[in-house]
């Protein structure tokens, strides 16, 4: 099972149903204990017994599979629980067993088609969006935010209080455009990858953005806010502005204070922020839009060197993602 596929459930079941192959869903719902998997996990089984993503680490995945099998081309989904030994649990790298329950759902019949389509399409244009089901009857749904902030915000699926509705959250990934290619950025990178965001250096200068001093790292040679416009800016994007100079991050402030970003850090003393806001006024922002951004960039932990102001800046980073 690849990490692509485990990653793209949504998408390879509703390739496998229109391929003819048939395709359930099996997801999990709740976990008690030192469950393998947490909620939210995901395997795709088809008509023939194919099988991508896992619900257990192995646990339980032969008997999801053979429930899953009898479900292909029906119309009702199953809620399937099952307990994990200790010998079990230990196998796959815990301590202790625990208790998981698997929503089993066939495509085309519990899961409605256009409901899948639509589910993918969002992921695909990088929208926040929530599958929710009634684990009691058969009502499916998409929501976005507003309807469960908290769940998003904690990228935290899970059954509601009255205990039958399942809320599946699918969050785009967490990304960071970073604009300057300096000594901060090459240590902020590697800890941000680490955090498990998809990251992108900006820097229009050839010298700075050499792949000696970023391997592996997409280096992007635009001006940052045609560079940021060309990769896009939405609510699960971070935007850190290391350059120091105006000429650079000033554009690129301007672009993500038009956007719904959700976090803009900008490096820079007191003094320095105080000119970068007056050119800001200028320009027509407003003290609300101005007041976004996080100057001097990264929490006050008294760090030195780009080590530690790296740690700073990720630290303010999941900050402000997971408490708003």
């Amino acid at each position: 099972m690849s990490d692509i596929a485990l990653e793209r459930m949504p998408e390879l079941a509703l390739d496998w149903h229109k391929a003819g192959r048939g395709a359930v869903m099996a997801t999990v719902v709740e976990t008690w204990g030192s469950a393998p998997r947490a909620v939210g996990s995901q395997m795709v089984v088809s008509g023939a017994g194919e099988m991508e993503g896992s619900v257990s680490g192995g646990c339980v995945e032969g008997a999801v599979v053979l429930e899953a099998m009898e479900l292909v081309g029906s119309g009702a989904a199953k809620l399937l629980e099952f307990g994990v030994s200790d010998d079990e649990a230990f196998a796959v790298g815990l301590a202790c067993g625990g208790r998981i329950r698997v929503l089993v759902e066939p495509v085309g019949g519990s899961l409605p088609v256009a409901l899948l389509e639509d589910l993918v399409a969002a992921r695909s244009a990088r929208r926040q969006v929530a599958y929710v089901a009634d684990l009691e009857g058969g009502a499916r749904r998409l929501a976005g935010f507003a309807d469960h902030p908290d769940r998003f915000r904690m990228d935290r699926s899970g059954v509601e209080e009255d205990g039958r509705t399942f809320v599946h959250v699918h969050n785009p990934p967490l990304r960071m455009l970073i604009v300057g290619a300096v000594h901060i950025a090459q240590a902020l990178v590697p800890i941000a990858r680490i955090a498990g965001h998809d990251v992108s250096v900006i820097d229009p200068r050839p010298a700075f953005g050499a792949a000696a001093r970023f391997p592996g790292v997409d280096i992007v040679e635009d001006w940052p806010d045609e560079a940021l416009a060309a990769l896009g800016l939405d609510a699960r994007t971070a935007v850190v502005t290391l350059t120091h100079d105006p000429k650079l991050d000033d554009p690129a402030i301007r672009a993500t204070l038009a956007s719904d970003v959700y976090y803009l850090g900008c490096l820079g003393s007191s003094r320095t922020h105080a000119k970068r806001v007056a050119r800001l006024e200028e320009a027509g922002f407003t003290q609300d839009q101005i007041a976004r951004i996080h100057a001097p960039v990264g929490l006050d932990i008294g760090a030195r060197g780009p080590g530690e102001i790296a740690v700073s800046v990720l630290a303010q980073i999941t900050q402000r993602l997971r408490r708003g």
